[in-house]
Order: C-alpha cells, then sequence, then structure tokens
C-alpha cells in the first residue's frame, strides 16, 4: 500500500470516528449568524489550504462525481474535441436526481499523478469544491457534512472550527 493510499485510509477511519460530532456541529451552525460563518469558515479554508495540497490527495476525483451541467458537458467535450453528445455517452449517466454525473469512478480525467486531463475546462461543481468559500456557507451545512467524508481539508476545517465559539 502507497502511503497517499495509507494516509486516505487514515482520514477516512478519522471522519468516521468524528461524523456524529461533526452532524451535530454543523447543524447548530446553520442557526448561528451567517456573516460569522462565512467569514470563519472562508479564513479556514485560507488556513488550510495553506496547509494541505489537493495533488497529494485527490479523494473527491477518486470516489466522488461532479454533477455536469450544459455548459460544463460543451467545454468538456470541446476541450477533448469530441461532440457534446458523444461526451455524454462515453463518460455520462443521469442519476436518481435526474443530473448527468461520471459513470464511474474514480474520474476517467485523473491521472496517476493526482493531475485533471481537463482541468482547464473542469465542471464547475469541480472548480467550486469543496465550497467551504462560498457565500452563505449555513445554507450548504448538509454538503459540507457529507465533504468531511471525502475531502481531508474540510474534515481539519470543521475540527478547528470546532474549537471556537461559532456557536
Amino acid at each position: 500500500m502507497s502511503k497517499s493510499e495509507m494516509d486516505l485510509a487514515k482520514f477516512k477511519a478519522s471522519a468516521e470516528k468524528q461524523a456524529k460530532a461533526n452532524k451535530t456541529f454543523l447543524s447548530k451552525i446553520k442557526k448561528a449568524d451567517p456573516r460569522k460563518v462565512d467569514n470563519a469558515f472562508h479564513a479556514m479554508h485560507e488556513e488550510v489550504f495553506e496547509e494541505i495540497d489537493c495533488l497529494t490527495c485527490a479523494n473527491c476525483c477518486k470516489t466522488t462525481s461532479p454533477i455536469f451541467y450544459e455548459t460544463d458537458i460543451d467545454r468538456a467535450a470541446k476541450a477533448l474535441r469530441m461532440r457534446p453528445g458523444d461526451f455524454v455517452n462515453k463518460y455520462l449517466r443521469i442519476d436518481e436526481d435526474k443530473d448527468y454525473v461520471l459513470q464511474s469512478s474514480p474520474c476517467p480525467f485523473l491521472d496517476a499523478d493526482n493531475y485533471c486531463g481537463i482541468y482547464e475546462s473542469r465542471p464547475k461543481a469541480c472548480r467550486e469544491y469543496p465550497h467551504t468559500n462560498r457565500k452563505k456557507m449555513v445554507q450548504v451545512m448538509d454538503l459540507t457534512y457529507k465533504n468531511t467524508m471525502v475531502c481531508p481539508a474540510v474534515l481539519e476545517m470543521v475540527e478547528r472550527l470546532k474549537k471556537t465559539n461559532l456557536v
């Protein structure tokens, strides 16, 4: 097992161990002052991403699929010099929410060094992931909780925020 795989296994165990406490904490944040929540998350986002390099992990690309909107499909297809319909047929499926998502994981555009083969043309959901520096964070606490189970940086942000007086 490689070092990065061992780190992801350790992350998964830690995320599962903290899941209940994190869910409770993030539920309380929904009721907090939205400006304070945004400020706290945005500051923590900057702090944690100074320390964590996504290229050492890429767990999001290995385990989950972004939603592909029409503009995402068009942009990715163009980058791959494909017709949008061919891109859909080759890479996407419609999920239970009627959204286009990848047919399989890991992402077919993820290379062995955790680089994205369509980085400049990646979907909006990938561009915005892990959604911890957006406005109105109180509205995405359920998503943030789910992301603590996928992204070591989000787990770290939440663990640090639990030590503040945010709630």
